[in-house]
């Protein structure tokens, strides 16, 4: 079979002939149809990712550990944990009966590998218990799932949307999306301080924070009240690190700012999950919840990995 084959860390996956996989005991053949090429994939493959040890654990190795395909009887799932060296990208892969599930009727295969970015955009409700007519500012609203966030904060709802990235261009292009208002967060840092005052209204209810680093750290110092007044209550959703793993967080940014700070897991189980993804499924089929999608062969890999131009859609492989 034809795969994307990683010879080195921190290398470029190439399309080469690979040995066809073979299932075991337990395990089932999957004929590729579609696979994301996220963030973490590329971190996993550059070897910097704390999880690249888990799935770089020999070489040769095939990349990216999630996708759409379809079992031998033509049923299309989603799939995950492929057995290494066998990832997503390629042909055919090879995972455990329990590792897929359906995909619903009437989602492209290209689609249905960006459900689960727009899931992370409903922690809104499921971390924050955000309420309709609240305020949202989504941080890092450019990228993938940033752009994602805004059309479902909008369809949950939100009251206002307040959008930051790095390109007025693109934040142009969030606004068409659902954005109220817009900050660049490249300017200096006292600027970038006053447009998040200047912004925020009322306050800001809920931020979903795909950045950190440089312009939350900055943000939250923003929220300190400047009397002896009580803060308004601001519930931060920590998803992503797009800005920096760190940041240095002032003690008075929690005392007296009335801020909360979760991750983005907070609030879910298994019931609810399906719950959520039900959701974006229901506005996905309705064509409310759009996707912008970057579709590229399988044969491309190699250039289709180095690409810096997507500007907010989802490169997709398809083999």
């Amino acid at each position: 079979m034809k795969a994307a084959v990683l010879h080195e860390i921190g290398g470029v996956p190439r399309y080469e002939d690979f040995p066809d996989p073979v299932a075991g005991a337990g395990e089932v053949i999957i004929d590729v149809q579609a696979v994301a090429v996220e963030n973490v994939d590329r971190a996993i493959v550059a070897g910097t990712h704390y999880a690249s040890a888990r799935f770089l654990t020999e070489l040769p190795t095939i990349p990216a550990f999630d996708g759409v395909g379809t079992l031998p009887d033509g049923t299309l799932v989603g799939f995950a944990n492929p057995r290494p060296p066998y990832g997503a990208l390629a042909e055919k892969t090879v995972v455990g009966a329990a590792s897929y599930a359906l995909i619903p009727e009437g989602i492209d295969p290209a689609v249905a590998t960006a459900l689960a970015t727009a899931v992370t955009a409903m922690s809104v409700r499921t971390a924050a218990g955000f309420v309709p007519g609240e305020t949202v500012l989504i941080q890092g609203a450019t990228g993938v799932a940033g752009r994602l966030a805004v059309q479902v904060a909008r369809l949950l709802g939100a009251g206002r949307i307040v959008a930051t990235g790095r390109d007025d261009d693109q934040l142009r292009e969030v606004r068409a999306l659902g954005a109220d208002a817009v900050v660049n967060t490249t300017v200096g840092d006292d600027a970038l301080a006053r447009a998040f005052t200047d912004a925020k209204g009322d306050g800001y209810d809920v931020v979903l924070d795909y950045l950190w680093g440089r312009p939350t750290e900055i943000l939250l110092r923003t929220l300190v009240p400047e009397t002896f007044a009580f803060g308004r209550p601001t519930r931060l959703i920590q998803v992503g690190q797009a800005a920096g793993r760190e940041l240095t967080l002032g003690a008075e940014s929690l005392r007296t700012s009335g801020v909360e700070i979760y991750g983005a897991a907070k609030g879910l189980d298994a019931e609810r999950m399906g719950a959520v993804y039900g959701q974006i499924v229901a506005w996905t089929r309705s064509g409310e919840l759009t996707f912008e999608l970057a579709t590229v062969p399988l044969r491309d890999i190699e250039a289709a990995w180095q690409r810096t131009d997507l500007r907010g859609k989802r490169l997709v492989v398809r083999p």
